[in-house]
């Protein structure tokens, strides 16, 4: 589903979606996006009252609902900037099915502008940024996870092993069937329990199998069922977001500590 993209210059100015899980699970990740974007000299805005994309709804069937959702989420970003989500998979929601959620609507055409605004953090700054990353952290070894709708939809692991590779003092171990799905699969995994189970504990035992020392993936939803299954085996091991990977191999994760107050009330966080 994955189609080429024209992609804009770097903007001076970006809006940051930093998507519900993480606001509920990680807001630090968010401070640490907008920590890396300001230190590429782009201003950051951040809406506090973003919610949900409407990808539930959406993947359950529900699409007049997941229209609602949508139809709010386009009304709280009218600057013609970028919009920086910190999630393929909602990323995807957002570019792919908007437009076609709001087909032979009188919107139609807002969602098509919208839609081309949105880019997944790790596409914004390798395609849009074209960062050069110069890494200050200590040798270390990762795995990384990609959303298998990421990967479908925004092309996620092809923009992170992008990234990954510019990390001169990083070695990036592949998993075994490293494309298959974690069983997160939003609410699939509720509806089908037993399922999303054994998905996971084979998506688990592939991760721990490379003998990685750190896990790294662009979607939290993945990362909060893979984390879980990791802490339920009580494995000592946990993956991280890429943004809060890549600030503390940038040693920009310090720098967004020190701003995290200043930054945090933009986020709805508690300093």
């Amino acid at each position: 589903m994955h189609i080429s993209r024209i992609y804009p210059h770097k903007p001076n100015k970006v809006y940051l979606y930093a998507t519900c899980l993480v606001d509920m699970f990680d807001p630090e990740t968010g401070i640490d996006a907008v920590a890396l974007l300001e230190q590429l000299g782009i201003e950051v805005e951040y809406v506090p009252k973003q919610t949900c994309c409407g990808q539930p709804a959406y993947t359950s069937g529900y699409t007049e609902e997941a229209r609602t959702v949508a139809e709010h989420q386009m009304s709280l970003f009218p600057e013609p900037i970028p919009i920086v989500i910190l999630s393929g998979s909602c990323g995807g929601m957002m570019v792919h099915h908007y437009p076609r959620i709001f087909r032979d609507h009188p919107l139609h055409q807002h969602a098509l502008a919208f839609s081309e605004r949105v880019f997944e953090f790790t596409e914004f700054l390798t395609s849009v940024c074209h960062v050069q990353l110069a890494d200050k952290g200590d040798a270390t070894s990762v795995v990384v996870h990609t959303s298998c709708a990421a990967r479908r939809e925004m092309n996620v692991h092809t923009h992170t092993a992008h990234l990954l590779s510019q990390l001169s003092n990083v070695n990036v171990k592949s998993a075994d069937y490293e494309e298959e799905c974690c069983g997160f699969g939003g609410t699939f995994s509720i509806k089908h329990p037993n399922i999303s189970e054994a998905m996971v504990d084979d998506k688990t035992r592939h991760i721990l199998n490379t003998g990685a020392e750190q896990l790294v993936s662009a979607d939290w939803g993945c990362m909060l069922n893979i984390n879980g299954a990791l802490e339920y085996q009580r494995q000592p091991f946990k993956g991280k977001h890429i943004a809060r990977f890549l600030a503390e191999r940038l040693k920009s994760h310090e720098a967004s500590s020190e701003a995290y107050s200043q930054n945090a009330k933009h986020l709805g966080v508690n300093a």
